[in-house]
């Protein structure tokens, strides 16, 4: 039996171009995670003209910049990057709940790789854990992610949608 099997490869196609979105708020944390992005993409085959990197105010905002980035036809994908730390009002669920639901969206709305690299964490110390410490840096995971998903894209057959 002959099954056919797609995978991604871990190499940014030629040419390919990515939008790295920064949130501002909690800068010493996602700094850490655009650097990691930025590294891995660039470790991965992206030239640094391939990469372009948008600054947010905040998580909550990325999702509307996500839409008009992947809309524009420019990339091939769109790395999400923020950091929602818990704080002494439940504030911190209904901004990750929403930024979650919007790249979701307009991941699927627009066929396109919109990667979500946002920690969602109880302290400052799992947030710095994650940003390239202990637990490795989630940024540089993201942009993995979207070179892979760039690639196993290109392999699968297109739609049938009119839009």
């Amino acid at each position: 039996m002959s099954v056919n099997e797609y995978q991604g490869k871990l190499i940014a196609p030629a040419g390919a171009k990515f939008a790295v979105i920064v949130s501002r708020f909690n800068e010493f944390i996602t700094s850490k995670l655009m650097s990691g992005a930025i590294d891995a993409l660039t470790r991965h085959g992206a030239g640094d003209s391939d990469i372009d990197v948008v600054w947010s105010p905040g998580c909550f905002e990325i999702p509307l910049l996500c839409r008009r980035l992947a809309e524009s036809g420019k990339y091939a994908g769109v790395i999400c990057l923020g950091a929602v730390i818990r704080g002494g009002t439940e504030h911190h669920r209904y901004i990750a709940s929403e930024v979650t639901k919007g790249i979701a969206a307009t991941s699927l709305a627009t066929g396109l790789p919109c990667i979500f690299g946002i920690l969602t964490c109880d302290t400052i110390e799992q947030a710095v854990e994650r940003a390239g410490t202990k637990s490795g840096n989630k940024g540089a995971d993201a942009a993995i992610a979207a070179i892979e998903m760039t690639n196993l894209m290109g392999q699968l057959p297109a739609t049938n949608s009119t839009k």
